[in-house]
């Protein structure tokens, strides 16, 4: 009876302890339930899902005529839900779906591609990737595809985009337009208008799946707005003479560095920036923007100092000053000519065989009492502040005001252009001051954003100073400056077509480890032209390799300013209406006041070579290939008929297309392999034309 009891007592115990162990249970699902239910189903979906980033498209840079500079191009990974595909849509679609892939893709036949269907449908993979990288019009096709047209939930077609930025004209103005890269530095324009390129981020929720992939919810997106394009005011074919003058030159040279700007008179639009620096192999790439590394610019300086005597009327174009033989001593300092021998001369003469004491003296005597009045001209010269044209690494000017005031024999090395440190495209703006009329002009790069084809932002010229100097002193001033083509250190560039006004330069280094023994110079020549009504201002400056026999200006940067004056002169401002109906091609040919040699200067300036002008125009182009080198191409452009382009690469394909007036729209990147107007047939000036490449 005992031995009873006993059991039930731990039967009621064991019962009571069941139940009470139940309404815990039942206490805890309910608080889990109503109380941490909603935290607790939030921390499980941010295991499951997550949000994702979705990058805009960026906008795309433009050279002011139009053409593509810098693209954003979308790259596709395509992969397959097969666990959203039912067994027997796909069983219909299986074999089809692998010939239109093995098709397309080239990399499978459609057996193989069956096989690997079947597999990865069997294992139930819902993230299988099919295609990486695809193009644009890859992934348009698959998606069309049965069973893909049906959508992600039931189709299983999963796309995820990615951005790739190119370059369609490649290095061509690469340090000026930059180099747009994720999670780096970049600059130029890519950089300095970033804002407007870049756009807004979308968003859109992502799950995880077996294996730990995320996976895209269909309709969870939110689409990113897309970034703005940005116009600048390069002209292409501008740029390429640029660099193709700069890099004949810079090679033959061996040159350190070298660039060459080319700004519009009117307007201070930058038409080309070239920048060219030596590699450690030998090569030469646009690795800096020497056009805005501050350097002693030389006696392109003189250009300065004869502007402010100018503006203080202290001197007049034929007053004599006496070079004394080349040599003058200011204080302990000796100064030199770089040509011995000059005696007494008119200031115009002096600047015209660029004397090195003349100038020194020049501003020694006139300012040594009153430095004030130079640094005001200074100052409206726009040479104590920067240029203003919006990129990344431009220096301010260094003028050695302290050095001036505490010797002022150093006035006298600023006039021939030594103690001053200068950009060369400060020095451009100011050579653009004159051909200009005494307008300083703000150089610029861009001239509009563009959204939807419509100007949100535009840039206009701006004039720094309206008054540089009067325009009896200018034409004074550019007498001086032709009779340096007529008659002094830049008579190479004398010719029967068109005249010039500029001024060379050297000037010895010393700076970063480089010392006067060393025997490095910079060589430079600035200039504009024509000389009445003036279109173009070039400056171009290289520095020469350790110990280089040619170091002076009118030596290694004149040949610069030469092809590049030349072929705008030929391409810019000589055209002529000598086809039948008054329709031009933009491509030069003889006028009819030239005959003989005198259509060859015009026509060896583009490589043209005349076959029967009124029937046809040989056009020869050249670019540089992979490896540095020059190549040629040899097109007829017939009057009236499309020019074949086929095979060619995309800057050649756009020279001989828009030189014969034809809008071009680009697709893909590589050479042509199709042209939507048949080589042959007529088209209108303007009209466009589509080029496909590979």
């Amino acid at each position: 009876m005992k031995i009873s009891k006993d059991i039930r007592f731990r039967v009621y115990i064991t019962f009571m302890g069941m139940c009470l162990f139940g309404i815990m249970i039942l206490y805890k699902g309910a608080k889990i339930q109503i109380k941490e239910g909603k935290e607790l189903r939030s921390m499980a979906d941010s295991l499951h899902t997550k949000i994702e980033t979705i990058q805009p498209e960026r906008g795309n840079i433009y050279s002011e005529d139009g053409s593509l500079l810098a693209s954003s191009v979308p790259q596709f990974d395509i992969r397959i839900d097969f666990k959203a595909i039912k067994k027997d849509t796909f069983d219909k679609y299986v074999e089809p779906l692998s010939k239109d892939l093995s098709a397309l893709l080239k990399d499978y036949t459609w057996v193989e591609y069956k096989e690997i269907l079947n597999k990865e449908y069997k294992n139930g993979n819902q993230y299988f990737l099919l295609k990486k990288k695809a193009s644009y019009e890859e992934y348009m096709t698959i998606r069309n595809m049965q069973p893909f047209k049906k959508g992600q939930n039931k189709g299983g077609f999963i796309a995820e985009s990615n951005t790739k930025r190119i370059n369609p004209y490649g290095l061509l103005a690469n340090r000026v337009i930059g180099l747009w890269r994720k999670n780096a530095e970049n600059v130029g324009v890519e950089r300095e208008y970033d804002k407007y390129l870049q756009g807004s981020q979308g968003q859109r929720i992502v799950r995880c799946i077996a294996g730990g992939t995320w996976v895209p919810l269909d309709g969870s997106e939110i689409d990113p707005e897309n970034g703005k394009d940005v116009i600048t005011t390069i002209d292409v074919n501008i740029q390429d003479v640029a660099e193709n003058a700069l890099l004949h030159q810079i090679e033959k040279e061996e040159a350190t560095f070298g660039t060459c700007i080319v700004m519009e008179v009117k307007t201070g639009k930058i038409k080309a920036i070239a920048n060219l620096g030596r590699q450690e192999d030998g090569s030469y790439y646009e690795d800096f923007n020497y056009a805005l590394k501050r350097i002693e610019p030389g006696s392109t300086f003189k250009l300065v100092s004869l502007i402010s005597l100018f503006r203080d009327k202290l001197i007049d174009i034929e007053q004599k000053v006496n070079c004394q033989g080349g040599t003058a001593k200011f204080g302990p300092y000796t100064i030199r000519d770089s040509h011995a021998g000059l005696g007494v001369l008119s200031i115009k003469d002096a600047f015209a065989h660029s004397s090195n004491v003349a100038f020194a003296k020049l501003i020694h005597e006139n300012y040594k009492d009153k430095i004030g009045s130079y640094w005001t001209n200074l100052h409206a010269m726009g040479l104590d502040s920067v240029t203003g044209l919006g990129l990344s690494g431009e220096t301010k000017p260094k003028i050695l005001r302290d050095s001036v005031t505490k010797g002022r024999y150093t006035l006298a090395y600023m006039g021939m252009g030594y103690q001053v440190l200068i950009t060369p495209l400060h020095t451009c703006m100011v050579y653009n001051t004159i051909a200009n009329g005494g307008k300083l002009m703000k150089p610029y790069l861009v001239n509009s954003v563009r959204e939807y084809g419509k100007d949100v932002v535009t840039y206009n010229p701006i004039v720094v100073n309206s008054n540089v100097l009067d325009s009896g002193s200018i034409e004074k001033i550019k007498l001086a400056m032709n009779e340096v083509i007529e008659t002094g250190t830049g008579k190479a560039l004398k010719n029967p077509y068109y005249t010039i006004c500029g001024k060379t330069g050297t000037a010895q280094v010393a700076d970063k480890g480089i010392k006067y023994t060393d025997r490095v110079y910079h060589g430079s020549f600035v200039g504009f032209f024509p000389k009445d009504d003036p279109q173009y201002t070039i400056c171009v400056v290289l520095r020469t390799k350790k110990g280089s026999n040619n170091y002076y200006g009118g030596q290694i940067a004149l040949p610069i300013f030469k092809e590049v004056a030349n072929r705008l002169y030929a391409i810019k401002m000589h055209k002529t209406n000598s086809i039948a109906n008054q329709e031009k091609l933009n491509i030069p040919l003889a006028p009819k006041s030239m005959k003989g040699n005198d259509y060859n200067f015009i026509a060896s300036q583009l490589g043209l070579k005349k076959e029967n002008a009124t029937a046809q125009t040989w056009l020869q182009t050249q670019s540089i290939d992979s490896n540095g080198k020059n190549t040629f191409s040899k097109i007829i452009i017939t009057k009236h008929q499309v020019p074949n382009v086929n095979g060619m690469g995309l800057r050649d394909a756009m020279y001989i297309l828009e030189q014969a007036g034809m809008k071009v729209i680009v697709m893909g990147k590589g050479k042509v392999i199709q042209q939507s107007k048949p080589a042959g047939s007529s088209y209108s000036i303007g009209e466009k034309i589509t080029i496909q490449l590979s």
